[in-house]
């Protein structure tokens, strides 16, 4: 009988698959859309999955493995540089030279002439991370008063959404339990350029509102997440995510849905350490 394989081993060997695609198609435009579906992850949470099992962006392992490759070939072989960046991927010698220098800092044609040339490239050290077990949750719609917001996220003035959105709740009348402050994320970082990524700020209410100017009400979609809690800044942030799609997801043997991520900020920021805040995660699965 066939062993049947463990989420985390399914998991390797569709980002496996992807890379090995990757390395056999180095001459031919590669479309992301193709890797997300031979992958079979969720697109929306493709580019995620990938980043944290290779340590950087796919758009950065398929430079890298062009550039990498075009080394080799200059090394072991007596191909004009010109043919090599054809071989990789590249439409020019011009464009592989830029990405060769910005890799490795010398140029190919340096590079062939000094053959003992030692790359080297730094990683940043992997951040500790503070994150509850996983925990599945089945989520009820929720009725919320939102502002939309576009740009990086880093870069969201959050503190000052959540203040008009309380004074517009003390003008309706429509203060109560279960008020909750969340955030929705409909694009990835690693997918969408800053300027364009977007957001809902919002907190959530118990009591029919109206809008009021930029000042929105909807209803969020309930379903199956997994809740992680993670304790810590929310400019580091991001390495939760990282080990959430690198490490937790697979071990727990989930499977994502296409569907936003969202956070709820447990934490009152203005009397907590930054270091001690308490962020819930909620990540969409099947």
């Amino acid at each position: 009988m066939k062993k049947k394989l463990t989420t985390e081993e399914d998991y390797r060997q569709r980002v496996d698959r992807v890379c090995m695609y990757i390395r056999e198609h180095l001459d031919k435009e590669i479309d992301m859309r193709r890797l997300a579906v031979l992958s079979a992850f969720s697109p929306f949470h493709f580019h995620r999955i990938m980043r944290a099992y290779l340590k950087e962006p796919i758009g950065a392992f398929i430079i890298r493995t062009r550039v990498e490759t075009a080394a080799k070939l200059l090394r072991y072989t007596d191909l004009p540089v010109a043919d090599i960046a054809y071989r990789v991927g590249y439409d020019t010698p011009s464009s592989l030279t830029k990405s060769f220098c910005k890799l490795f800092g010398i140029s190919p044609k340096m590079y062939r002439l000094t053959k003992n040339y030692q790359m080297m490239t730094t990683r940043e050290p992997k951040a500790e991370v503070k994150l509850s077990r996983a925990k599945v949750v089945e989520q009820e719609p929720k009725t919320v008063l939102y502002i939309s917001a576009t740009g990086d996220y880093k870069k969201v003035d959050y503190s000052a959404m959540y203040m008009r959105m309380w004074e517009e709740i003390k003008r309706q009348g429509l203060f109560s339990a279960g008020i909750e402050h969340l955030a929705l994320y409909h694009d990835n970082p690693e997918i969408t350029a800053e300027e364009n990524l977007k957001c809902d700020v919002c907190i959530r209410i118990c009591k029919p509102a109206g809008p009021n100017g930029d000042i929105g009400v909807k209803t969020i979609g309930g379903g199956r997440f997994v809740a992680f809690t993670y304790i810590g800044e929310y400019c580091k942030i991001g390495a939760a995510y990282d080990k959430i799609y690198g490490e937790l997801l697979a071990e727990g043997g989930f499977e994502t849905r296409g569907n936003y991520c969202f956070e709820k900020y447990v934490s009152d920021p203005r009397c907590t350490a930054p270091e001690k805040l308490k962020t819930e995660i909620y990540i969409p699965i099947e």
